[in-house]
């Protein structure tokens, strides 16, 4: 194998495909790169065995080939690297020799046939979204995903596919830890086959928002165990989390009339100023709602107290009630409005952020 390709294109080709490799890899050969030539491109390819994720860039094939490449490494020295036209050519003993200008270095490789193959793309109905569209759907359910092992079926993002009227298709994401629960819908024109739900791992739904862009499509194919994501040139592969979802559409109050409409800019200010007061073992602040103000506080043991009034227009019944002010920061980081609607329902029950496309739900805390 021998390729010319220019430095700036290789090195985000790199990066693009280097964070599925993890420190913790029992092969050598995950730690590396697969480059495989094809007409004009070159193919870069890695995998943890759950996930993998494949970028083709242009590139002067002069012959062609494959090598795998120490992923670590070659970052390390690209980066290092002028601008300019990258020569890289494997040898006898899979050593690689990379230069540029006047610079050269050599990599000991391994070759492709160690390297695991990938699942292939069998089935053909896809589900194109508007890629901001789909990014816009992750950022604001993938912070809810439990990260505790024990509960494998929360570590990912279920994804609900529904018939609809004629090719309508309901296209649902829910992430949920069992202290909160985030759902975000939207309507396609597809002819779906049959109704389909799956779990996409959470490491996978990161990698997609590092890939994502805000303009463009991005078709998703979801085989029996498999989910697929194409765009721009990249393709990520990963297995789904087998086992049953929990049943979230039971834990979704309907509307309440007692409902607040906030500032999202000023109540993250508050909220980041009560959570200057929380510790580990005090987490919940006091939410007072009176008539036309909402009453933020919140006192902790050997450490102070905050309070802070929220003037608003309020008719509803007075009550207290305690969050984990992180919950609610951590929706309207992502929230793209301005203003947000919170509704109430009584002192122990949720806390909930709706909109016509989206609902939210905070499980409240005892106040100590």
């Amino acid at each position: 194998m021998k390729i010319r390709v220019d430095k700036s294109e290789l090195q985000k080709g790199i990066q693009t495909v280097a964070n599925v490799i993890t420190p913790k890899n029992v092969l050598p050969i995950l730690a590396n790169i697969l480059f495989e030539t094809q007409k004009n491109k070159i193919r870069l390819t890695t995998t943890d065995l759950d996930m993998g994720i494949s970028i083709t860039l242009e590139a002067e094939i002069v012959e062609p080939g494959a090598m795998t490449i120490p992923t670590k490494r070659l970052s390390d020295i690209i980066k290092e690297m002028s601008s300019g036209t990258v020569v890289i050519s494997t040898r006898k003993n899979n050593i690689v020799d990379i230069q540029l200008d006047n610079c050269e270095f050599k990599l000991m490789g391994l070759p492709k046939e160690e390297f695991p193959k990938l699942p292939e793309i069998k089935e053909k109905e896809a589900v194109v979204f508007q890629q901001d569209v789909l990014k816009n759907m992750l950022h604001l359910t993938s912070f809810a995903v439990s990260h505790e092992e024990t509960r494998y079926v929360l570590n990912g993002l279920l994804l609900e596919l529904k018939k609809g009227n004629g090719e309508e298709t309901l296209v649902r994401f829910v992430g949920t830890d069992g202290r909160r629960l985030a759902v975000a819908e939207t309507r396609m024109t597809l002819k779906l086959q049959k109704d389909t739900k799956v779990i996409i791992p959470y490491k996978t739904v990161q990698e997609l928002l590092r890939n994502l862009k805000d303009e463009g499509e991005v078709a998703i194919i979801i085989s029996q165990n498999q989910v697929f994501f194409e765009m721009d040139g990249a393709v990520i592969i990963s297995r789904l989390i087998e086992g049953d979802f929990p049943d979230y559409q039971r834990v979704i109050p309907v509307p309440s009339a007692s409902r607040v409409r906030m500032n999202k800019e000023h109540f993250v200010l508050v909220l980041r100023r009560a959570n200057l007061l929380t510790t580990p073992d005090f987490q919940a602040v006091k939410f007072e709602l009176f008539k036309n103000k909402l009453v933020v506080s919140k006192a902790t043991p050997d450490v102070g107290e905050f309070k802070e009034e929220i003037p608003l227009e309020y008719g509803g019944k007075e009550m207290v009630i305690g969050f984990n002010p992180n919950y609610f920061l951590d929706v309207l980081r992502n929230w793209r409005e301005d203003e947000f609607v919170l509704e109430f329902i009584d002192s122990e029950k949720p806390g909930v952020v709706r909109s016509q496309d989206y609902v939210y739900i905070v499980q409240p805390m005892r106040l100590a």
